[in-house]
């Protein structure tokens, strides 16, 4: 091995570390799922703006950039949207119901496990995607510097962020993500400026990008506009990587870990601004990479991203690995932790009667098993491009985001409509993107039949086919024609409820003096 190789291990073996130093101070569950509510707002942006810059954010925004152009960097701007607008109309909400799930908004407000179960349903089927694709970005980059299979590369990024997730908790997450974000952003813009002038400056970058583009038949104005991807998928890319964000339920864990209620909106400001730095830089790293090797997609594209780094020398080709493993390791922790804290409160009868102690093993224990399925699944699957994998997860937590929306700013939601809503966005924003996958190839243009029918159907409506607009559109409709349609007949239990629960939630409307 060389020395990229040896400062890529080292890092990860640093953290991991710094991992099992911060597990002294997680006696508790509530320790482990919200840092113990002591963050301050340095630590809080840090850690919330590491869930925006794993795997999609850094190499999934670089290889879609080297495929199909920079109109991929709105990705930066959905990032900076989401965590804004969280911290506008949920972060507060969701600290003063002391939350470890978005589910259990349901359960506080209508007693309701099957909207509970439901949402988590909906949210864990973007976690999963994440909590695959980050030991797949892992064994990415490790196999690509060190030679060794893939296989093991998977094993050993299961390992680090189980490893990491079990042992560090939310708190760790956050105070190592204030050094990942800042060697992220500083360490790969400074891989991309040597690599820009080894290519002869910026001007050189571009001349040689239309070489590389007409090798490849691209369109070049398209590639280099940023409305080139088509404003349906513009549109979508909003839908999906901003709307669902209120029901990421990591959002909730991170809200309640806050020292202070008044940390939280510049808190999610100030992650915002970081989260919609990374791919920026990413994206920039993608235009070089695709100049340098050409525009191939898959796994190939982004072996040479870390071929890029490595090109710019050993160490500092090293450091910017490095680097992205972390922002990756920083990113799945919290998301997987997010995933076990789920699946105990949203899915095992009786765990809110459990001690602390019995809460915080029964996490751990989620945690492995959960990333263990995660890492064979890396392993198994081959997928293209990171970031349309994720931006499916996205779409299918955008019906809960919805209902949640509804149930904090409309008192007569009812839990019919919260869940028919949810259920109907989620079944058919699936549904569509099965169908999509099935029978959009153009084998399907003359066999006649659905096939047929769904092809041309697929020609007609382009990117406007994409599973987000039913996902959104669904439920923003169907929640409220319900709610009037089939009005609650609240007994006086649930009136008392319904008095409790917006008594606990109080004025959500926030003073915005600050900005």
């Amino acid at each position: 091995m060389d020395l990229t190789a040896y400062v890529i291990l080292g890092y990860l073996l640093f953290f991991i570390a710094v991992g099992i130093y911060i597990s002294r101070g997680n006696k508790s569950s509530s320790d482990w799922a919200i840092g113990g509510g002591t963050l301050g707002v340095g630590m809080l942006a840090a850690g919330i703006a590491g869930t925006r810059i794993g795997g999609a954010g850094t190499y999934g925004v670089a290889g879609d950039v080297i495929t199909e152009g920079i109109g991929h960097l709105w990705y930066g701007v959905n990032s900076f949207a989401a965590l804004f607008m969280v911290g506008l109309f949920f972060a507060i909400p969701y600290r003063k119901l002391r939350l470890t799930s978005v589910g259990e908004v349901f359960d506080r407000r209508f007693g309701s496990s099957r909207c509970q179960s439901l949402t988590s349903l909906c949210v864990q089927a973007e976690y999963l995607v994440v909590n695959i694709i980050e030991p797949y970005v892992i064994a990415t980059i490790v196999s690509g510097v060190t030679g060794w299979p893939f296989g093991l590369c998977i094993i050993i990024g299961a390992v680090v962020i189980v490893l990491f997730t079990v042992t560090g908790g939310l708190k760790g997450t956050a105070i190592t993500n204030i050094v990942h974000c800042t060697v992220i952003i500083f360490g790969l813009f400074a891989v991309g400026y040597i690599a820009m002038q080894n290519l002869g400056g910026w001007e050189s970058v571009v001349a040689q990008s239309e070489i590389r583009l007409t090798e490849a038949g691209k369109d070049i104005p398209s590639w280099w506009s940023f409305t080139g991807i088509g404003w349906a998928t513009i549109i979508a890319l909003f839908i999906s990587a901003t709307i669902h964000t209120p029901a990421a339920s990591i959002y909730a864990n991170y809200a309640s870990s806050a020292a202070k209620q008044e940390y939280l909106i510049p808190g999610f400001f100030l992650a915002g601004v970081i989260a919609a730095l990374m791919p920026m830089v990413a994206g920039f790293i993608g235009i070089l990479t695709m100049v340098s090797y050409g525009s191939e997609s898959g796994l190939s594209g982004y072996l040479n991203i870390a071929q890029l780094a490595m090109d710019t020398g050993p160490l500092l080709g090293g450091i910017a690995l490095a680097a992205v493993l972390a922002a990756v390791i920083s990113s799945g922790a919290p998301i997987l932790l997010a995933s076990a804290t789920m699946l105990v409160s949203d899915w095992i009868p009786g765990s809110k009667d459990l001690s602390s102690e019995k809460k915080l093993r029964l996490y751990k224990l989620v945690t492995v098993i959960y990333g263990s399925t995660a890492a064979f699944c890396a392993w198994y699957f081959n997928f293209g491009s990171v970031l349309q994998f994720l931006l499916l997860g996205f779409a299918m937590v955008v019906p809960p985001a919805i209902a949640v929306t509804y149930v904090f700013y409309w008192k007569k939601t009812t839990e019919k409509a919260a869940f028919w809503g949810m259920l109907i966005g989620f079944i058919s924003g699936l549904l569509m993107w099965l169908l999509n996958n099935w029978y959009s190839g153009a084998e399907n243009a003359d066999v006649g039949g659905f096939a047929q029918t769904w092809y041309e159907l697929c020609q007609y409506l382009g990117e406007w086919r994409d599973p987000s607009f039913l996902t959104l559109l669904l439920p923003v409709f169907t929640i409220p024609i319900f709610t009037l349609m089939f009005p609650a007949k609240d007994s006086a239990a649930d009136i008392e409820i319904s008095a409790t629960f917006y008594k606990d939630l109080g004025r959500i409307q926030r003073n915005l003096d600050w900005v």
